[in-house]
């Protein structure tokens, strides 16, 4: 028996990565029914849905996990938004769209007293943070029906941070996962370091349980952040090509073709360092002015977190109707090898051989 599989009331330690915009309830149920603790990202979900997607979670008798995102929502900048909106127009006349149409939009949103208010509802066992933690009064209520609280860190400092300020498990997120860093201490990137890398070093440093998140893609993977320390792994990438998963035709032909062999960070889509697929967006809008290579998918002009995503929507929308993914959010972790078409279950249990003894 395993201790985090004990106190996540799960047959395994491990986690399905809430992964927003290409899963639903369907997904955390499918992964559940093998012995995992399916999650469900909730920071992109009016209450009325977030509600919906609940009801069908607690209706599977599983154990779940849902998660949300801590950021303080950025004031806007007008200047800023010009500047970028001043970036796209090229793009939004080859597509014959009107820049000056989008509406604005936050995209994401936080972790709030309306949303600790309705998951109250459902008191589910396990609460999931990114970015941090929420206000002190907001964590405390989620602590009052004995949900088992887990947060990323992307560096042993915030691994440390989270010990002290009330969190149950700390999951270390290497360099190499896909979608959004968890980073909230600091935004130099050079501090982030690879997961097995960064594991030891948080199992080390905390006396909570951690959690390896980041470049698991197969069952030799799990064997490896286990001898490292790790109570148990949260795995994303492997499962965007689920049967079960939401992810969009095109973006599963990315993950399983040649392309995904070259991922990079970039804030060009929400304002916020995330791992994807490099395409057309992240090259162009990325880069220093005069840069002659592909060097960097981070823009100076991308609005705060998440304010770039109001006016990059049409521009995906609109291309993704030619078929294209110039301008998607084409999310993954460095290590693609593992996507599958198959149902989410027996991908679960394929990784799940890493836990076996020897």
């Amino acid at each position: 028996m395993n201790p985090l599989a004990d106190r996540l009331q799960t047959r395994l330690p491990f986690i399905q990565a809430p992964m927003a915009g290409v899963q639903g309830s369907a997904l955390a149920i499918a992964c559940g029914h093998a012995g995992a603790l399916g999650s469900l990202p909730c920071a992109m979900l009016a209450p009325d849905a977030l509600r919906a997607e609940l009801h069908a979670l607690q209706a599977s008798g599983l154990p779940y996990n849902v998660n949300f995102f801590c950021h303080t929502p950025p004031v806007p900048d007008a200047a800023r938004e010009a500047a970028w909106r001043a970036a796209l127009k090229p793009y939004y006349d080859e597509l014959g769209l009107n820049v000056d149409a989008v509406p604005a939009g936050p995209g994401r949103r936080p972790f709030d007293a309306e949303g600790a208010a309705l998951l109250a509802e459902f008191r589910p066992a396990v609460v999931s943070f990114h970015f941090g933690l929420p206000a002190p009064d907001l964590l405390a209520r989620v602590k009052s029906w004995g949900a088992f609280v887990l947060a990323s860190a992307t560096t042993v400092r915030e691994a440390l941070w989270l010990q002290e300020h009330g969190a149950d498990a700390v999951i270390a997120q290497g360099l190499e996962a896909g979608g959004h860093r968890g980073h909230f201490l600091g935004m130099d990137l050079s501090e982030q370091m690879g997961t097995f890398t960064l594991l030891p070093q948080v199992v080390q440093a905390v006396r909570l349980p951690v959690i390896a998140a980041g470049g698991v893609a197969d069952a030799a993977s799990v064997r490896a952040a286990m001898a490292l320390g790790a109570a148990g792994v949260q795995v994303g990438t492997a499962l965007l090509c689920a049967d079960e998963a939401t992810t969009t035709p095109l973006h599963r032909a990315a993950l399983q073709s040649e392309a995904a062999r070259h991922t990079a960070l970039t804030n060009v889509f929400t304002g916020r360092p995330a791992r994807g697929i490099v395409n057309r967006a992240m090259r162009e809008l990325g880069q220093p002015d005069g840069a002659a290579h592909f060097s960097t998918g981070l823009s100076p002009v991308a609005p705060a977190f998440p304010l770039a995503t109001a006016a990059m929507g049409p521009l995906r929308a609109a291309a993704e109707g030619r078929g294209r993914t110039d301008f998607s959010p084409l999310w993954s972790g460095q290590n693609a090898s593992g996507c599958q078409s198959a149902p989410a279950a027996d991908i679960v249990r394929a990784l799940a051989q890493g836990f076996d003894a020897g």
